[in-house]
């Protein structure tokens, strides 16, 4: 009589069942679970690298996915995203994680306004495992911060993270300070392109899709310190028409004009509560912003994919997308003077009334 060898789990396949578990734990709320299945895993052998990668970062990517369908409120979203980060911090105790630091020193910090710094901590916390001194600074590190505290360490590197891509003028910014010092900087994150283009495009030293990717990348070869003549790289050169500033500037005020006019050109407006008249605003004012990043980085694809993924998140609230065509000609009217900004927003209403395009391409 045969006997069957008892089905080992693969490393896939016990990833993905504590990922489960995870998930389960944090959609509960429950702290003490989600910790539990993280210090059994570290317990039972798996590497705490993929523990913080392939079960963590699986289960926050997967809060953001069931925030933007509306499955998740903004306050169980900040619940969750809290207990992976209670997570975090039981693992980066645990004795199977505890390194002695053999490399180098590494500054991680989130751009100024950058609020999203669960993805930072686990690159840090990547970083320790892989034999680096790490400096986490966390969230909404102001530039003049984070120069200070170069000053007062000897950091081989500063790896910036941002996810908000409306932060990158601040992150150009950070990265010319700290190349000014002689810092070289590993530019992370979604707010950077899923490519890294926008690293590029502000003179990173190099750019990582993730954090295995930044630890693999720095584990290859140092970054080279910036020359003491190192020149900061001055504004993109399409920024000399000003448009960029003037937007950003006038922020406050075109939000204000669009608001009181959409209501004309949009009727259902008049019977939003006050709170969907607040939300309204909110959104007006992340437009014009994304606007602006969008003017400073030459880039009108930014906008269009911005516009479209407000679109869908809209709709997924039940609340009309087709709100957003009229808010954008206003705004195109307003700033009927500024070629690039108009140029822009015409490319995001064609992006969300695909139809009328194609209608006017037959006519034409």
């Amino acid at each position: 009589m045969k006997t069957r060898t008892p089905h080992r789990p693969t490393a896939g396949e016990t990833v993905r069942q504590l990922a489960a578990e995870l998930w389960e734990a944090v959609s509960a709320a429950d702290e003490y679970a989600a910790t539990d299945v993280v210090l059994h895993a570290l317990d039972d052998g798996v590497a705490p690298e993929s523990v913080l990668l392939d079960v963590i970062a699986s289960v926050q990517g997967k809060v953001g996915e069931e925030w933007a369908a509306n499955r998740l409120t903004v306050a169980q979203e900040h619940a969750a995203t809290a207990i992976n980060e209670r997570a975090v911090a039981a693992l980066s105790v645990h004795p199977a994680a505890r390194t002695t630091p053999d490399r180098g020193r590494v500054t991680v910090a989130c751009v100024d306004g950058e609020w999203h710094a669960l993805p930072a901590r686990l690159l840090a916390e990547v970083f320790k495992l892989r034999g680096w001194h790490v400096d986490y600074l966390g969230a909404q590190v102001p530039a003049p911060h984070l120069i200070a505290h170069l000053h007062r360490t000897d950091t081989d590197v500063v790896a910036l993270s941002s996810s908000i891509a409306a932060r990158l003028p601040t992150a150009h910014a950070a990265i010319t300070a700290c190349q000014a010092v002689g810092v070289p900087v590993l530019a992370g994150g979604a707010a950077f392109g899923p490519d890294g283009r926008y690293a590029r495009l502000l003179g990173a030293d190099a750019w990582a899709p993730d954090a295995r990717a930044a630890a693999d990348r720095l584990a290859r070869t140092p970054l080279p310190r910036p020359q003491p003549d190192h020149q900061p790289i001055d504004d993109l050169p399409h920024l000399d028409d000003q448009e960029y500033t003037m937007v950003s500037h006038s922020r406050t005020t075109l939000v204000r004009t669009v608001f009181t006019a959409l209501e004309d050109a949009f009727p259902a407006m008049r019977t939003y509560s006050e709170a969907q008249r607040e939300r309204t605003a909110e959104d007006l004012s992340h437009i014009v912003e994304f606007l602006a990043t969008a003017l400073y980085l030459g880039d009108e694809d930014l906008f269009t994919r911005f516009i479209t993924w407000t679109a869908q998140i809209l709709t997924a609230r039940g609340v009309p997308a087709r709100s957003l065509p009229p808010a954008l000609s206003i705004l195109t009217r307003e700033l009927k003077d500024f070629p690039r900004a108009t140029r822009t927003l015409q490319h995001g209403i064609d992006a969300l009334t695909p139809d009328r395009r194609t209608t006017a391409g037959k006519s034409a």
